[in-house]
């Protein structure tokens, strides 16, 4: 006799091609079929972000909504308080995106208004400090959305610490600085 709950079914603890053949099964179940216009379309829109499309098909996969906004911290955007002003090609990446907000995040001791000099960026905030709770830093970046659903912004940085603020504020998505600005 089995276990509450056993279905009586081939046990997944030996034969790894059982297993093999249960993953492909599940996984052949979640995604879909898209039609190429939609396929199309989702390209345009990742080269339209500045993303590469994979990483654009996983956001959406995951989240099931468009990307509205980016937040990019000062040090993704290599703006410090000597030198606020970012490179060029990076001002022309930016420039180049459409249909997104574009919210940079002004790390200690880089203030906000140092880095609104960059007219590539809609609008600049104060980044959460570096050592602050979990709490505050949500709270700190649900303010800099204001009313954009968290779901819908990737954040574009450099290390850890600013990584984690992607689950801890429930963001859509992380890219490195080094990635997004190279591809």
């Amino acid at each position: 006799m089995g276990l509450i709950g056993h279905n009586r079914g081939p046990s997944l603890d030996g034969g790894g091609g059982w297993r093999r053949h249960c993953w492909r099964v599940a996984r052949e179940a979640l995604l879909p079929n898209l039609p190429i216009e939609v396929v199309r379309l989702q390209v345009k829109r990742a080269r339209d972000l500045g993303l590469p499309y994979k990483t654009y098909a996983g956001i959406r996969a995951q989240t099931g909504h468009d990307v509205v906004a980016f937040l990019f911290s000062s040090n993704g955007l290599r703006a410090g308080v000597v030198q606020p002003v970012v490179a060029r090609d990076v001002a022309a990446k930016l420039d180049a995106l459409q249909a997104v907000l574009r919210i940079g995040l002004a790390t200690a001791p880089l203030a906000p208004s140092a880095l609104a000099q960059n007219t590539c960026l809609d609008r600049t905030a104060a980044a959460p400090h570096v050592l602050a709770p979990a709490r505050q830093t949500a709270q700190t970046l649900r303010e800099v959305l204001q009313k954009i659903p968290a779901d819908r912004v990737v954040l574009v940085g450099m290390g850890d610490l600013e990584r984690d603020w992607v689950s801890t504020a429930r963001l859509a998505g992380w890219v490195a600085a080094d990635h997004y600005f190279s591809a």
